[in-house]
């Protein structure tokens, strides 16, 4: 694809100030007879001025063109039916329905024994790594020094002579506004309640360093970190009985505002998990309505492309304590036979995906390869894929997650609960990882790569595990949990979690709105 050169200077003064352009947008730009340079400088102005974010969007552009921009000779460009244009843009050729791609799936990836002793070494330094890449993106990401040389200059400082070292933190102190800041990033590694402030120790490749937040905001988001994730922090140093590294501003990898990709004709996708099968508590009659009801030629009927399973198809063997009292089933491999027959019965033209979950067979660890070495199927509509993974359906980015994390970032995040998971995978598309904590109750695997991090924005974003229906945005991500297929088991009565099992999710994904099943009489 040829880029003409007004586009593609346009492009490189927009990376270089630090913005990225929507693809959307870039195609939009290719498209006009506009001074290209001139509207990204004057979207970059606005932004800046505003302190708005750092993606250019296709209604930015089209904010623009409908003030008529001047072009580069100081005349006004004509105008432009842009929303027709954008129409045509965003439609295209509709020859292009019920496609599928797996963008990203660990399986082939997985190692299948035990690496050295750094593996776990390598495993943070490639969290590390790419995490970095991630904020990179970011303008300021620039003042980002590493930990060993601030240490060095504030050293430095300390050889002063010391009437003007006194002289200097007076200032500081009695002007903190006129205090140097500092970026760092690194991963949290610890976070200790104080009584009046809450300290954290983060880490990069050269060295961990102290910080604290004393302020209520900085508290605040301090607090909604989870711990190992990767965080860019403001700091200032400061001597105040001794010395402490304020911070001033916390930052979070999290994904940047973005327009979700859309079929270009109406399909649907339906999100579904935890099936439980051979357990006492599996909901089959509810499960097997829901099978007969995909066979339907209704309007829904016929447009459902696409099924997707985020884990735990069976109930398992020894998952937890006198699991044989509640099973109806206690072999594991016949567990996933009759799963499997059971979603035989499902129409051919849908395509399924299914990843495992922490009930399922194979390594209870993460990342989990797929099912397909315990599954004998010659079937096209079944893709076994990793957990996690990444699809894309009929140009729709979905990544499929089972959700062991949850437990830990619940448990960890003041504010959160079972009843409102939507919430707590906010956290991990804020940290742009889906398994930040390490030592908890979710197990890492030692990887040399870490494939937990959310490389990619995805529009959709489909998790399990706790058997509670929720659904939330976050920057026009579409957030999705998709209850089970199990009723209430005696665990989640202690617990007092309240499923929302026998109901089935739909997402019509040429407009990403959502609607719900429910398959109990």
């Amino acid at each position: 694809m040829r880029i003409s050169n007004d586009i593609s200077d346009a492009l490189i003064y927009a990376i270089n100030k630090g913005y990225q352009i929507h693809p959307d947008a870039f195609a939009l730009l290719r498209s006009i007879n506009f001074d290209v340079s001139n509207i990204i400088k004057t979207i970059i102005e606005e932004k800046t001025r505003l302190k708005q974010s750092h993606s250019i969007l296709i209604d930015d552009i089209k904010a623009i063109i409908s003030k008529d921009v001047v072009d580069s000779n100081g005349s006004k460009s004509r105008s432009i039916d842009h929303n027709h244009d954008i129409k045509t843009l965003i439609d295209g050729d509709k020859n292009t329905q019920g496609t599928y791609e797996v963008l990203f799936d660990p399986t082939s990836k997985v190692n299948s024994i035990e690496v050295e002793e750094n593996g776990f070494l390598k495993l943070f330094r490639s969290r590390y790594e790419k995490t970095l890449k991630i904020l990179a993106m970011r303008p300021d990401s620039k003042r980002i020094k590493r930990i060993e040389k601030i240490k060095q200059e504030y050293n430095k400082k300390r050889s002063v002579n010391m009437s003007n070292r006194r002289n200097d933190e007076e200032s500081v102190h009695n002007n903190p506004s006129n205090a140097e800041t500092i970026l760092l990033a690194g991963l949290l590694m610890s976070r200790r309640q104080q009584k009046s402030m809450v300290e954290i120790t983060i880490d990069d490749m050269s060295g961990a360093l102290l910080a604290v937040a004393t302020t209520d905001d900085v508290r605040n988001q301090v607090s909604m970190l989870a711990l190992d994730q990767m965080v860019m922090l403001e700091i200032e140093s400061q001597k105040r009985g001794r010395q402490n590294y304020l911070i001033r501003n916390v930052i979070s990898p999290e994904i940047p505002e973005h327009i979700p990709n859309k079929s270009r004709s109406e399909s649907y996708v339906l999100l579904t998990s935890d099936l439980h099968v051979g357990s006492k508590y599996f909901m089959e009659a509810e499960f097997l309505r829901f099978v007969e009801w995909l066979s339907l030629d209704d309007d829904i009927g016929s447009k459902i492309k696409f099924l997707c399973i985020a884990g735990d198809i069976i109930d398992g063997v020894g998952i937890y304590p006198n699991q044989d009292k509640e099973l109806k089933e206690i072999d594991a491999n016949k567990q996933l036979m009759y799963a499997m027959r059971l979603l035989d019965q499902i129409p051919k033209h849908i395509e399924i995906f299914i990843i495992p979950g922490n009930h399922d067979l194979g390594r209870r660890a993460l990342p989990q390869s797929s099912l397909s070495p315990f599954v004998d199927r010659s079937t096209d509509n079944f893709h076994m894929i990793g957990n996690p993974s990444l699809i894309k359906l009929d140009g729709v980015k979905l990544l499929m997650f089972h959700g062991q994390s949850l437990d830990d970032i619940i448990a960890t995040t003041p504010g959160l609960s079972y009843s409102r998971p939507a919430d707590a995978m906010k956290i991990l598309l804020k940290a742009r990882h889906l398994c930040p904590t390490y030592g908890e109750r979710t197990p890492i695997a030692p990887e040399e790569e870490d494939m937990l991090v959310v490389s990619e924005v995805p529009d959709i974003f489909h998790a399990g595990h706790v058997h509670i229906i929720d659904v939330g945005r976050y920057r026009n991500t579409l957030i999705v949990n998709s209850g089970a297929w199990q009723s209430q088991t005696r665990y989640q009565q202690t617990m007092g979690i309240m499923p929302t099992p026998g109901i089935a999710v739909l997402i019509n994904l040429s407009t990403l709105q959502l609607f719900q099943k429910n398959f109990i009489i």
